[in-house]
């Protein structure tokens, strides 16, 4: 038997979500699962040695002009596409017609779906719970997990001297839009704090984007420096074992948290301007709102007021 799931959303938050629901399939048929997900996702990069997933297959659909997969010719090759890996099942954790006919197209004779033509303010986790509630009468409740090698845990533990007499700290200091980048002055902040009775190392993990880079020499140019292990030209692949190893994460809303979190790393996770769902859905992470917010959504407009305090009393408090 041979089962696809497709997840069309953007990005790696939105990939990493939906793992609990494929792994219960793959636990359910006791297969793994082929994965049918945006180029965006990345997801050869961090999904590659987890065992409930099978073949990693890109849409190619929308990241650049005239994609492979775009429009009725491009839904025609999808289907040729998915109907050369001879799939008997699929679910799909959307509502689209398209994606339902494709699998018609492509000789998929089980298809699984969320109710057609309801994905206006869909909400992204119940409509994936009741998929696989009400067609394998599976309730899911797990955390999304990320498998790695033990041994490439240990060599990097190694080769990073990740020494167990430090605290080995990720900061997760970039992300994906300028609204979602807390200052580094509150970094620092923090970084001051838990210097003060803690011996750590921290590890500073941003992309290349200008005022990325702007908060990463910030924090470079303090008197931190030396305590610090810059991650912006290492791969996904090549973070994931860091992250690993490490004991605690305070993350920007950004790739790295929903990473982190599901490598089973305690993930404090600082929301300015996002739906909170997106840094709590997990039970290993722990989000600091900003001041004066009650939650947290799209134009909160909140990083100049995520508070260094609460960041360190959190982080206290999972020390504990």
């Amino acid at each position: 038997m041979k089962i696809l799931a497709i997840q069309n959303r953007m990005g790696i938050g939105d990939t990493v979500i939906y793992l609990p629901y494929i792994k219960a399939i793959s636990e359910k048929f006791n297969i793994p699962v082929s994965i049918l997900v945006k180029e965006n996702s990345k997801a050869d990069q961090y999904l590659d040695q987890t065992n409930y997933i099978d073949k990693i297959i890109f849409l190619e659909r929308g990241s650049k002009t005239n994609s492979r997969h775009d429009g009725i010719i491009g839904a025609l090759k999808l289907a040729k596409d998915l109907k050369d890996y001879k799939f008997d099942k699929v679910f799909i954790f959307n509502s689209s017609l398209r994606f339902n006919l494709v699998s018609r197209l492509a000789g998929i004779k089980k298809i699984y779906q969320y109710p057609l033509f309801e994905k206006k303010n869909q909400d992204i986790i119940d409509p994936a719970k009741k998929l696989i509630k009400n067609s394998l009468g599976v309730i899911v409740e797990d955390n999304p997990e990320i498998q790695i090698n033990e041994e490439l845990i240990k060599n990097t533990n190694v080769k990073f001297n990740m020494s167990n007499e430090k605290l080995n700290i990720l900061l997760a200091i970039g992300g994906s839009g300028p609204t979602k980048r807390i200052p580094a002055k509150t970094f620092l902040s923090f970084i001051k704090k838990i210097n003060e009775i803690k011996n750590c190392k921290f590890y500073l993990a941003t992309g290349k984007n200008q005022n990325e880079q702007e908060i990463l020499n910030e924090i470079l140019n303090s008197n931190f420096k030396d305590k610090c292990v810059t991650l912006d030209n290492f791969s996904i692949s090549e973070i994931l074992p860091i992250i690993k190893n490490c004991n605690i994460s305070v993350c920007n809303d950004t790739s790295f948290s929903h990473l982190s979190s599901a490598l089973g790393i305690k993930t404090i996770t600082l929301m300015a301007d996002t739906p909170l769902i997106y840094g709590s859905y997990s039970s290993k992470m722990y989000p600091i709102i900003p001041d004066g917010e009650k939650t947290v959504s799209h134009r909160t407009s909140g990083k100049d007021r995520i508070n260094p305090d609460k960041i360190f009393e959190k982080f206290i408090s999972l020390l504990d």
